[in-house]
């Protein structure tokens, strides 16, 4: 067996488990079992699935199964959009537009974070990228348009 597809079955094996995790947790919160889908999520978060930890930000932001807390969902969140979990980007996004849970709104940091959205394939991000520049002088615009390239290069390398 080559190199190559040894470590994609290794992969394969090792996101396996991890991957059934987090569908018992989503038909656990479809469900309504908040409590049995943070135990399912919890281990998979901690070890960094992106997925767990964007799951566990929406029950923090939304207060499902455990007290609303904007801080806690705030941090679940960036941990999830620092591995270019679309999703949790747009999350964060939001969360710098309302500025709940924040000191104040941040129209920039949310522009730079939908548009990371939008290139990770969130096709809602979009939408909220052309909301938000509503919103902005053109200065702010320009500085958001930094943020998302010192991130992009990072964060999606090959887009």
């Amino acid at each position: 067996m080559t190199r190559l597809a040894t470590m994609f079955l290794l992969g394969a094996f090792l996101a396996g488990p991890l991957h059934a995790e987090i569908e018992t947790a989503r038909d656990l919160m479809d469900a309504g079992n908040y409590a049995a889908a943070m135990k399912e999520l919890l281990p998979a978060a901690q070890s960094g699935n992106a997925d767990a930890e964007e799951l566990i930000g929406v029950m923090y932001a939304m207060g499902l199964g455990v007290e609303r807390d904007d801080t806690r969902a705030f941090e679940w969140y960036l941990r999830a959009a620092l591995k270019g979990h679309a999703g949790a980007q747009s999350g964060i996004g939001w969360y710098y537009e309302i500025g709940r849970g924040l000191p104040a709104p941040d129209l920039v940091r949310a522009y730079a974070w939908y548009a990371l959205s939008t290139i990770g394939g969130d096709p809602d991000a979009a939408i909220s990228v052309e909301e938000v520049v509503k919103k902005m002088t053109p200065e702010q615009i320009e500085e958001a348009h930094k943020l998302v390239d010192d991130y992009r290069v990072w964060l999606y390398p090959f887009r």
